[in-house]
């Protein structure tokens, strides 16, 4: 069971899209390497934006992979590729769907959702998206979804797709519907919603 997870964010060079691109995807044998990764999304959130999703059982195979060889070639070849050194946040997984076995896919889409708890209620919003998870195991297009707590009230939840129509039968589908019903007595904040494409992911499980 994951519990841990990793979200990063590249900030690319102009020009430099295309050799991104190739770094991630040629990053998928390392990532596959390490025994303690439980999942992998490479993320592209538009010209410029690039990103890393990844998730693990606890704090130690988290530290492993950012002592791994993914990190270290990213951080050797910032200067090239970024504007910046990579913005790294870690989180919390609160509940969890993640496709049975191990594999990879590449050309999917996904859905970063960032919301902040209203103060006092970060409890009943971490119980609202454990419980969450039934309703989208019930969504056979919905390939991997992760419920995420960011720390200081905020949370999220990261899903990919194998294509625009299953992303679009979730958008429309009972956890966003359940979460407009509770918007006013859960959220301190509008939603702030991101629709990416997952160049690359892998798992297992």
């Amino acid at each position: 069971m994951v519990a841990k997870g990793l979200l990063v964010h590249l900030d690319v060079r102009h020009d430099m899209d295309a050799k991104v691109e190739e770094f991630l995807l040629d990053a998928v044998p390392a990532v596959e390497a390490e025994t303690g990764t439980d999942a992998w999304f490479a993320l592209r959130f538009g010209r410029g934006e690039y990103g890393i999703f990844d998730v693990f059982a606890d704090d130690a195979a988290r530290e492993a992979h950012l002592q791994g060889a993914v990190v270290a070639g990213l951080m050797a070849r910032a200067g090239e590729l970024l504007n910046h050194g990579p913005r790294v946040e870690k989180l919390d997984v609160l509940a969890s769907k993640v496709p049975a076995g191990v594999g990879s896919a590449a050309d999917r889409r996904g859905l970063l959702l960032r919301f902040q708890a209203k103060s006092g209620h970060e409890a009943q919003v971490a119980q609202f998206l454990i419980d969450a998870r039934a309703l989208v195991q019930e969504e056979p297009g919905t390939t991997a979804w992760f419920a995420l707590r960011f720390g200081n009230g905020e949370f999220g939840i990261f899903d990919t797709f194998p294509d625009n129509g299953a992303r679009f039968s979730h958008l429309t589908g009972h956890v966003p519907r359940e979460l407009a019903k509770h918007a006013l007595t859960l959220l301190g904040s509008m939603p702030e919603l991101h629709m990416l494409n997952v160049l690359m992911e892998t798992f297992r499980s």
